[in-house]
């Protein structure tokens, strides 16, 4: 692979590989190295010919992986609690930073299909594609993560 693709890959979806990580680790060093870890990995990839979308699902998708061995290995050795860290990654809007800080309370399940769907503006179908579900329960997954914002944000009723 050659350095000009991998700094075009970085530059194109850099921000979206990094904002993915740091939505599934809740940790900005966590995903700093989620991030460096992905680009080292595309390093070692013939991807030569991958077209744009090709190149950005595999770059979610590996991200995704790499939380996924993250997690497994703070299950394994606990680490601080998310507050005992400095978030540097929050809005600087008033209300955005609370409708992040809601999302980030999100179980991981919901919080990603959140993320994913608005953050990153991918379809319930390509989300389905990436996370390997079906789209119904992607779409499952997005009202039930309205909801439960909606509660934390304390919305009204409108049912």
């Amino acid at each position: 692979m050659t350095e000009g693709f991998l700094c075009n890959a970085m530059a194109a979806y850099g921000g979206a590989v990094y904002r993915l990580a740091l939505c599934r680790t809740q940790s900005v060093p966590d995903a700093e190295d989620v991030y460096q870890d992905v680009f080292l990995r595309l390093l070692d990839q013939e991807a030569e010919g991958w077209d744009d979308e090709r190149l950005k699902a595999w770059l979610l998708r590996t991200a995704m992986n790499r939380c996924a061995d993250l997690h497994r290995f703070r299950l394994r050795r606990p680490l601080l609690p998310l507050e005992a860290v400095p978030d540097l990654a929050r809005p600087v809007d008033g209300r955005a930073e609370e409708l992040w800080d809601a999302v980030a309370r999100l179980p991981e399940k919901l919080r990603t299909v959140v993320h994913l769907h608005y953050a990153e503006g991918y379809s319930t179908e390509e989300i389905a594609g990436l996370l390997g579900i079906p789209a119904a329960t992607v779409r499952t997954r997005l009202r039930r993560g309205r909801l439960k914002l909606k509660d934390l944000l304390g919305g009204i009723d409108d049912e």
